[in-house]
């Protein structure tokens, strides 16, 4: 529906697009906006603008990409734009004045009610990470003493201004979180039965500081549609709804992707971001990461008469290296994922380090095998010039390979528990970390057995 709505508007069929759009929704209808913007047609995306019904017009603007709305804002009228602002959810409105240029935030705030100007600047005082900059202020609540039908026409009355009225909050007179009632429970109860009779008085919330990534998980492990918000006096003054701690949760998962792969985490989808920003947030752990490796070639070095003497040795060095890499970043994925989930923490430290040696010594020693008998064939029975101590060198190589896939596990569980203990992000300690580190390593074992049990011929 999507390709037929940019036929229409570009053979100016407007009845149909009309027409067409009222039977999308929002979202898509978003979707047909970022279209059109990456066609540069801004006049006709006003024109469908202005062709959508208005409620319809205010909530695809929600789903919208930054960028996109500032176009869109551009171009409408005050009063046009007096209307999405009233429609949108507070913490749409809170996101969409944090994501603005200054310009355009004194307009956004000059077409504002005044009480709408003094939420978003309570809002935009809470840290971006924190539950306050998340929350919304629309949500449905009552009072302990009032009946089951009295809370009905409640919900009647105010629910269709709120972001969500499947689970209802009840407050004491001071705003004190006393309970939490579905409307399921209300549905199934007496009518004149009382909300303090029939509420649920263990309501799990969080408070305006706490860290959203934490609370993305409540979410997940309680089953919830919305989450309480409460200030330190323990007052209510918001609530989170799913859809927000999907967004957190995207974020963080997208975050914590981009920093595995040796990346800076960035702030736009990448077909929006320009070169130079792509560039920028990936040069400086390229810079590190390469700076890092010299030590590896240094070790090389330092081996280089070994080498002359035995060339042999060179050609089992990207198998090595792989192979650390590959195991460290197996690991390192594994506990990073855990730690993420909250099924392994700082705590278990040795008892993963344990696990993972043990995993090590298992796929080491089958690795090995395949490889002493990969060599033994290869240099030795099979080669119409067979190596006088084939058997040694498989030995010195598989030997590496065991000590190098420890290595490897070792430092893919470790290093992001530590990472996690110095309160940074364990994602940092990824794949091209440790695939440095394990390099390196792998390089000083494998010259230095053999060194020692070729040492004749060295």
């Amino acid at each position: 529906m999507i390709a037929k709505v940019l036929v229409l508007l570009h053979e100016k069929k407007y009845a149909l697009v009309r027409e067409t759009v009222q039977q999308m929704k929002p979202v898509d209808i978003a979707e047909v906006f970022d279209e059109l913007h990456e066609l540069e047609a801004r006049e006709t995306a006003l024109r469908l603008f202005r062709l959508l019904p208005k409620e319809s017009a205010a909530e695809a603007f929600s789903y919208m990409e930054s960028d996109v709305q500032q176009d869109l804002i551009g171009s409408i009228s005050d009063n046009e734009l007096r209307f999405i602002l009233d429609e949108l959810y507070m913490d749409d409105y809170v996101d969409l004045v944090e994501e603005m240029p200054a310009n355009v935030v004194k307009r956004l705030l000059a077409n504002s009610s005044e009480g709408s100007r003094a939420l978003i600047n309570q809002y935009l005082q809470y840290p971006d990470d924190s539950a306050g900059s998340i929350m919304t202020n629309e949500y449905v609540y009552f009072r302990p003493h009032i009946t089951v039908r009295e809370a009905f026409d409640i919900i009647r009355k105010t629910g269709v201004d709120k972001e969500t009225i499947y689970t209802c909050y009840v407050a004491s007179p001071a705003r004190m979180l006393e309970g939490v009632v579905t409307v399921k429970e209300l549905l199934l109860a007496d009518p004149d039965a009382k909300i303090e009779d029939i509420m649920s008085r263990n309501v799990i919330h969080v408070h305006t500081l706490d860290d959203k990534e934490e609370i993305a998980k409540l979410f997940s492990r309680y089953d919830m549609l919305s989450l309480p918000v409460v200030d330190k006096e323990e007052r209510l003054v918001g609530i989170i709804t799913i859809d927000d701690a999907v967004d957190v949760m995207q974020e963080e998962t997208t975050e914590d992707f981009e920093m595995m792969a040796g990346m800076a985490p960035s702030e736009d989808a990448y077909l929006r971001m320009p070169v130079f920003s792509l560039a920028k947030n990936r040069i400086l752990w390229l810079l590190i990461l390469m700076f890092s490796a010299m030590l590896t070639g240094a070790l090389i070095e330092h081996y280089e008469a070994a080498i002359a003497t035995l060339p042999l040795l060179v050609s089992f060095i990207p198998m090595l290296m792989g192979t650390g890499g590959n195991c460290g970043s197996q690991a390192s994925t594994m506990i990073i994922r855990g730690m993420a989930l909250d099924e392994i923490e700082l705590s278990d430290f040795f008892r993963v380090w344990w696990k993972e040696v043990r995993v090590a010594l298992l796929c080491g020693s089958v690795l090995s095998a395949a490889n002493f008998l990969r060599i033994w064939l290869q240099y030795g029975v099979l080669s119409a010039n067979p190596e006088p101590d084939t058997v040694m060198i498989a030995a010195v190589v598989s030997l590496t390979l065991i000590a190098t896939v420890c290595i490897a596990k070792s430092l893919g569980c470790m290093l992001p528990m530590l990472a996690k203990r110095l309160k940074l992000d364990p994602a940092i300690m990824a794949a091209p970390m440790i695939t440095t580190l394990t390099d390196a390593l792998s390089i000083l074992v494998f010259f230095s057995l053999a060194v020692t049990m070729l040492g004749s011929r060295l």
